[in-house]
């Protein structure tokens, strides 16, 4: 927060806190003590940075305040009561009666945060609202922009979800990220955001990382479903979106079109369901299955076998020069209903260490478990939700929901350009097409793009649902939907079920789908030499 204060000139500073394993965490942590809830970090970073903030009356818009933002409300005037501190609230939808829920969150649209700018408010702590909303919001109050302005919304959205993510539109999990300068340390992206919509995406210019039509891109591709982006506010086409390099860590964005929003408001519910626990054993040399095999008997003899999930990962390589390389890693979960049992579970693993396989060892002490956390999208209709805005002097103002459509599926627009030929050469995906992946509750987003427009044709012929279903053999039973995006170079997947009820309840190698994308780029393909 401080970088960013005194790094360059700034209207505005938002912080983006909340993803749906945090508000997991959160619940769990006003189940301990009501008074809590907020993202404390935020408060830590406050201390030091929030008198400078007023001095240069930079204005902070942040999604902190979690399942509380009254209390972190309260908890900034404390650090300083000269702040003019406003929140927004009604998110909280506990009250609505959804099965077993822990929380239950509408994501809410920037109208209150705005009401909250224009009653003069230094710091805006918002509940759960959509991540752009918090970018949205400060161009909305400055612009004086109407509730049907479409195109400047979805021109903001855009750009608010571009930085959403700090630095990984700066570079950072970058598919190419060898090309990056200074990586080590990258800049945190700033939007410059016209009255039109448009906006520049850029960085303070003593920081690290960069700032490229590619690092932006990416981005884009993170965790989106189809053309049409939903949310609260507008429905943002993704499939108008152009981006060009505007000078040295400068990429505009324009012409997006913006639609009105859907006549729904997602809500983030999250439950508890039982607990897991993990231990991972090693199998060092030869007769890796067999170790395998005698470890799984053993373990479910001592605490039965329901609940048990194994993986065994075969990282073993034949007459190894090193005892790790020797070795394959054999991963077990237990799911319970009841904490002793997954207690249980960690200690009689240990307790097989003098009475199993040859070379028996673990990666890890015995554990007391965790719970696990399930979370499933749900939707109320956007006018049975109450927005209101708390301003800095105690009024409340409850805000409209705004005018609202049935949003269809926007058309696939697939590339009709011939596609390359000749000659072929078999090397990795990655060679030529970078990609960005991630989790949205139990379903897998799966970014691909080329640099290259030449290389979309091939592209767009290459990756078919069927093939990525090939690459991936995980997914090979899953339903896939497959969206081109012409405009960006780009094709976009969801794996629905890949993660099953998601990452506080998964068991699978990479959770929250991470790694997805550079699975893919690992993958052989015979490309075009001409594309090479």
């Amino acid at each position: 927060m401080r970088e960013m204060l005194t790094g360059g000139p700034l209207d505005y500073l938002t912080g983006d806190y909340l993803a749906e394993l945090t508000m997991l965490i959160l619940g769990r942590d006003r189940m301990k003590d009501a008074s809590r809830g907020y993202a404390r970090t935020f408060l830590r970073q406050l201390e030091d940075s929030l008198d400078l903030a007023l001095e240069k009356g930079v204005r902070i818009v942040t999604n902190a305040g979690g399942l509380n933002p009254a209390g972190l409300a309260a908890a900034v005037r404390e650090l300083n009561p000269r702040a003019k501190v406003a929140h927004v609230e009604g998110d909280d939808l506990r009250h609505r009666g959804f099965d077993g829920a822990l929380t239950a969150n509408a994501y809410l649209g920037c109208w209150g945060i705005v009401e909250c700018l224009n009653a003069g408010a230094d710091i805006v702590v918002t509940g759960r609202v959509t991540d752009a909303s918090l970018v949205v919001a400060p161009a909305a109050h400055h612009f004086g922009w109407g509730r049907e302005d479409f195109d400047q919304l979805a021109g903001a959205t855009v750009a608010g979800h571009v930085i959403e993510c700090g630095t990984q539109a700066t570079g950072g999990n970058f598919a190419f990220f060898t090309e990056i300068p200074d990586l080590a340390h990258p800049g945190f992206p700033i939007a410059e955001i016209g009255s039109d919509g448009s906006a520049v995406i850029t960085k303070h210019a003593s920081t690290g990382g960069a700032v490229t039509v590619d690092t932006v891109k990416a981005q884009l591709l993170y965790e989106i479903g189809g053309p049409r982006y939903l949310g609260p506010d507008v429905t943002s086409r993704f499939d108008t979106i152009r981006l060009t390099q505007d000078g040295p860590d400068r990429v505009a964005i324009a012409g997006v079109a913006g639609e009105a929003p859907p006549d729904t408001l997602k809500v983030c519910v999250n439950t508890l369901d039982g607990f897991r626990n993990s231990m991972t054993f090693v199998l060092c040399g030869l007769d890796v299955d067999a170790k395998a095999a005698l470890a799984r008997q053993q373990l479910a003899d001592a605490v039965g076998a329901d609940g048990l999930e194994w993986t065994l990962a075969r990282t073993d390589h034949p007459d190894a020069d090193t005892e790790e390389a020797a070795s394959a890693l054999l991963h077990v979960t237990i799911r319970t209903p009841g904490p002793k049992r997954a207690k249980a579970f960690s200690r009689a693993a240990v307790e097989l260490a003098l009475a199993s396989y040859p070379g028996f060892t673990l990666t890890s002490p015995p554990g007391d478990g965790s719970p696990v956390g399930v979370y499933r999208p749900e939707y109320v209709s956007q006018d049975s939700v109450e927005h209101v805005a708390v301003l800095p002097d105690g009024t409340r103002t409850t805000i409209a929901p705004p005018n609202v459509r049935a949003v269809d599926s926007a058309p696939a627009v697939e590339d009709d350009s011939p596609v390359p030929g000749g000659p072929t050469r078999r090397v990795p995906l990655g060679t030529i097409v970078g990609a960005r992946s991630g989790d949205k509750g139990g379903d897998a987003n799966l970014g691909v793009w080329v640099r290259d427009p030449a290389a979309y044709p091939w592209l767009a012929a290459e990756l078919t649902v069927d093939r990525v279903r090939e690459l991936l053999p995980e997914a090979r039973d899953l339903d896939i939907e497959r969206h081109p995006l012409p405009n960006l170079t780009a094709v976009n997947f969801v794996l629905h079920g890949l993660l099953g009820k998601g990452v506080a309840a998964s068991s699978r190698f990479d959770p929250q789908a991470k790694s997805l994308g550079e699975w893919l780029r690992s993958r052989y393909a015979d490309i075009p030499e001409e594309l090479l």
